[in-house]
């Protein structure tokens, strides 16, 4: 038995509930594994801080790979989402001034797209629509936890809401609560990785190019820059740089900004018109060394966070949510205990070690594209050959990306 206290709270108890099991964190991983559940006979309940409507409002964008498409489709959300985000037909990777650009197209894959950008908002707001048809699945936001005690056949979780606190008994704790997940930290999960020496700078613009369907890497000696097509003739920005000169380009003046921008994009966007604020924030790798315990199950930010190179982050965060929406639909069908921890290993077998590759892929590029030793540079534009030149090369690593390569939910097949 193992109890664990997230602060003092207050003593006054609403009825219990019981369910199957509690999602802590209702932002887009949590609600992508309560959506993929909706018809699998267990009670889910989702716990969140916020609103929903607060929880929806960041300003954020994220790249989408085919794969969570694919996810979305599956799980009964993509009509909605697709008609309002962007799609991109082409990626063109780029090493700073070096005039050996590799263009990655859909015939390398068979495919109508590579990829899509989708605004945080689009994409929580068609996954609460869809949780708000199912009986099956309840909110309780905004709420906290206050205390978890992880028992050998439930866990039994202490959540204030409005003042008030609220017993729930479940077979099943999720973490689905961030890169600082206080349920992880509670639990006792120590965390793998390091910070890195570079910052990012995100945000929106408008431009004028000829079309919209292209999705850039740009690599500098600096860091890299992503750039992912939005609706409207805009793009979401991710601009990587050392510290203390990504924070003086978010404090940039805008016409400076701009100017900047312009050059450093060489162009290829026309002019460019800034159309959100500016976001900075520090980039990180980390993997958890466990992705379960006893009762509890880690997914998204709070298993795991990459370098943001390549817009892998929120994708793997999906792809873990129906995954783990798959083995616990299949145990619960056999009748197997959901909490119990050699379901849950199936999971951890199943994710931590393809979240390895993605993790340890994108931190080789960001150090082997970002400095100016010759004997890397050497090195990294011949990577740029072979993947112009040798068709097997280019075709596994655009899989990679685009989320193809490895083993696919169930519900992700079709």
């Amino acid at each position: 038995m193992t109890s664990v206290k997230l602060e003092s709270s207050p003593s006054l108890l609403n009825p219990t509930l019981t369910c199957d099991l509690v999602i802590v964190g209702g932002g887009i991983v949590g609600a992508t594994l309560a959506t993929a559940l909706k018809d699998s006979g267990l009670n889910v309940t989702i716990i969140e801080a916020q609103s929903q409507p607060k929880a929806a409002s960041k300003p954020q964008a994220y790249a989408l790979s085919l794969l969570s498409g694919r996810i979305f489709d599956s799980i009964g959300v993509w009509e909605k989402i697709l008609p309002q985000i962007g799609k991109f037909r082409s990626i063109r990777l780029s090493d700073a001034d070096h005039q050996g650009i590799v263009n990655f197209q859909p015939s390398d894959l068979g495919t109508d797209y590579l990829g899509y950008v989708a605004e945080h908002r689009v994409i929580l707001q068609a996954l609460q629509n869809a949780i708000a048809q199912s009986p099956q699945i309840q909110w309780l936001c905004p709420a906290e936890v206050i205390a978890v005690d992880y028992q050998e056949t439930e866990a039994i979780l202490t959540v204030k809401t409005a003042e008030k606190l609220q017993q729930i008994r479940s077979k099943l704790v999720i973490g689905a609560d961030g890169a600082r997940s206080p349920i992880r930290s509670a639990a006792g999960i120590k965390t793998q990785g390091w910070k890195y020496w570079q910052s990012c700078v995100a945000f929106t613009v408008k431009h004028h190019a000829p079309s919209n369907d292209i999705a850039f890497e740009r690599f500098w000696y600096s860091g890299p820059m992503g750039i992912l097509p939005l609706r409207d003739n805009r793009c979401q920005i991710v601009w990587t740089a050392p510290h203390s000169q990504a924070k003086a380009i978010k404090e940039l003046d805008e016409k400076e900004f701009l100017a900047q921008l312009y050059e450093r994009t060489g162009g290829v966007l026309g002019e460019l018109e800034l159309v959100s604020d500016r976001f900075l924030f520090p980039v990180q790798l980390m993997q958890s060394q466990r992705y379960t315990n006893s009762r509890l199950a880690l997914v998204g930010d709070a298993a795991h966070c990459c370098h943001p190179l390549g817009g892998q982050g929120l994708n793997l965060g999906i792809r873990d949510g129906a995954a783990l929406a798959e083995i616990l639909q299949k145990a619960h069908q056999k009748g197997e205990d959901i909490g119990n921890l050699a379901v849950l290993k199936r999971y951890e077998s199943w994710r931590k070690p393809e979240n390895w590759i993605i993790l340890g892929f994108t931190d080789f590029l960001d150090r082997l594209f970002s400095n100016n030793w010759l004997p890397l540079m050497i090195v990294r534009r011949f990577g740029l050959w072979l993947l112009r030149s040798i068709p097997l090369v280019k075709k596994l690593s655009l899989q990679l990306m685009t989320g193809l390569l490895g083993k696919k939910p169930t519900l992700a097949q079709n």
